[in-house]
């Protein structure tokens, strides 16, 4: 590189530039940095203003050694990689996620935990303090993630109703159970009396939360409980399609299907169509997300909506809440049914 290219390269702004660009002291720059406490709104503003005007970028790695935070936050999947580009629920989830964060100029680190050994080194590192506080996604009955950051002292903030755990845990869901009721009575309103379904995996708050509102809502109308109309999923197209085939070979007079998932949906869709089924003339098809799976099924399918937008801003919120030192949080969203041509 040539001597002019190095003497002309352009400096980066200081913390120093702004407080001249503002006409204010580097420690009033440094508080606005750090949550404009004790400072004015009219300083505040001109800080704010040399910011944008110098480009000034704040170098992140100073700030943490100087406050013990590193200013980043942790999306973490304890479910095997092919879970996260499978099902489109997690990129929205995670896209929502890091537009709230983004907001409050805290970045977002993706990280996926599908093993105990993949657990083990995660831990190891956000323990560490390489982040700020973690988004929990899927916890599963035996899962020790959550149980293990909090004893780690980390903010943690769980995707759904904790299972194994009672209280004391800050969660955001979606009301799942009324979710699921939503969907029974919508197709028993269609005149439909053999309603099977697919479930969630019964280790997780959606499987047994959606699988306890379809019981409830059949016994509501004294239709007699029948365990050969219920079949356990994964969440997954393939054990959709397989789980359906499994309950046409038990029960195939069933005329609906509620399955606890839009992507399992999909695969329930492909089974009926291999078995001569129509839908939704034989056999009524209703799932549960209102995802990307529901809007490109063919027919069009029947479906719960999760609030995903709120969802993300409201974990975020409860998250930043609890890095602030605030007391663990509970939040849980309505559903909505969303009708299209399956049902």
């Amino acid at each position: 590189m040539s001597p002019t290219n190095n003497t002309t390269r352009r400096r980066r702004p200081t913390i120093h530039d702004v407080a001249r660009e503002a006409g204010v002291s580097r420690g009033t720059v440094s508080r606005v940095l750090n949550g404009g406490h004790h400072v004015s709104p009219a300083a505040a503003e001109a800080v704010n203003a040399a910011i944008r005007r110098t480009g000034y970028v704040v170098n992140r790695h100073a700030r943490s050694l100087i406050t013990g935070r590193s200013g980043s936050a942790a999306f973490l999947l304890t479910e095997p990689q092919e879970r996260f580009f499978e099902d489109p629920n997690l990129g929205v989830l995670l896209r929502g996620c890091t537009q709230a964060l983004a907001a409050h100029d805290i970045p977002l680190l993706l990280m996926i935990a599908g093993s105990g050994a993949e657990q083990r080194r995660i831990t190891r590192y956000v323990s560490a303090g390489h982040v700020d506080g973690v988004l929990l996604v899927s916890s599963r009955t035996g899962d020790p993630m959550a149980e293990t950051l909090v004893r780690a002292g980390l903010p943690v903030v769980v995707c759904g109703r904790p299972v194994g755990r009672a209280t004391g845990l800050a969660h955001v869901a979606a009301d799942d159970r009324g979710g699921a009721r939503q969907m029974v009575r919508h197709l028993l309103a269609t005149g439909r009396r053999r309603v099977a379904t697919v479930t969630g995996p019964l280790d997780t708050p959606g499987g047994v939360e959606r699988l306890a509102g379809y019981r409830e809502v059949l016994d509501e109308a004294g239709l007699p409980a029948d365990d050969d109309l219920v079949e356990t999923g994964d969440y997954s197209h393939d054990g959709g399609a397989a789980a359906t085939a499994r309950l046409l070979a038990r029960r195939p007079d069933l005329d609906a299907l509620f399955v606890a998932s839009d992507l399992m949906a999909r695969g329930a869709l492909a089974a009926l169509e291999r078995a001569g089924r129509r839908v939704p003339h034989d056999v009524a098809v209703g799932g549960f997300d209102d995802s990307t799976a529901a809007v490109a099924s063919r027919p069009g399918l029947t479906t719960v909506r999760q609030p995903w937008d709120r969802i993300s801003s409201e974990m975020v919120r409860v998250l930043l809440a609890r890095m602030a030192g605030e007391d663990a949080s509970a939040v849980i969203l309505p559903t909505e049914l969303v009708r299209r041509e399956s049902a």
